[in-house]
């Protein structure tokens, strides 16, 4: 159990961590378009090794194309709602992609933390936090820029995210190691989906728009560093 929470926070300690660097931070708008590139890199590769082919290997194809189509869907929905209330540059589709892909993919990493190693338990909480920081911290800026929330009101925003993600990890860990493989495999790719949506609509257009040049370059580094973290739990 403490290496659950070791892991849960500085999983979630990310998303704060990125909210206030977001916040109060100065970082020019091209490096900040590379490190959103490196997460989208590391996502790129972390949804298809860590979430979609365990899954298929663990349950079935169809299991993996339904988990994936239900989480693009409902990231969707939901950024489509955010945008509408929020507005397209508020913010808050990063946030929505944090959260959407975060819930199952925390659920799955409680579960996966169950018996893990040293080398496993490196490996999962690196390519979670290489992703969480800078999303959190583009998501924060872009609601501050937006005027819409006070700082204080956007910190309180992220840090509810990270403690429900917290707590989906812990939930995983505790009360779903019960769960068949099937269930299991249709969470994590609930969680692919989302992610795989998210780097369309999100990620990927912000991480272009800032490092026009270097996005490209900075998304193989990104999915790079996220096969590393892969072999090294492997």
């Amino acid at each position: 159990m403490l290496t659950v929470l070791a892991v849960v926070t500085v999983v979630s300690g990310a998303l704060i961590a990125g909210a206030l660097w977001g916040l109060y931070g100065k970082l020019r708008p091209r490096v900040e378009g590379v490190v959103v590139a490196v997460a989208g890199g590391a996502l790129l590769l972390s949804l298809v090794l860590e979430l979609v082919q365990p899954a298929i290997e663990k349950s079935s194809l169809t299991t993996a194309v339904l988990g994936v189509l239900a989480g693009a869907g409902l990231f969707a929905v939901v950024d489509y709602l955010i945008d509408e209330k929020w507005g397209s540059d508020s913010g808050g589709g990063m946030l929505a992609a944090i959260t959407l892909d975060g819930i199952p993919e925390n659920l799955a990493l409680g579960v996966a933390l169950i018996g893990a190693g040293a080398p496993e338990v490196a490996a999962l909480a690196g390519s979670i936090l290489l992703s969480n920081l800078p999303e959190a911290a583009s998501g924060a800026r872009s609601m501050r820029e937006g005027n819409r929330f006070s700082k204080g009101k956007i910190l309180a925003l992220w840090a509810a995210t990270a403690a429900v993600l917290s707590a989906c990890a812990l939930i995983g860990n505790v009360a779903l190691a019960g769960l068949t493989d099937d269930l299991l495999a249709f969470i994590s790719c609930v969680a692919a989906g989302a992610v795989t949506a998210s780097l369309t609509t999100e990620i990927m257009p912000q991480a272009h728009r800032q490092a026009p040049h270097w996005a490209g370059f900075a998304t193989a580094v990104g999915l790079l560093l996220a096969l590393l973290l892969h072999n090294l739990g492997g």
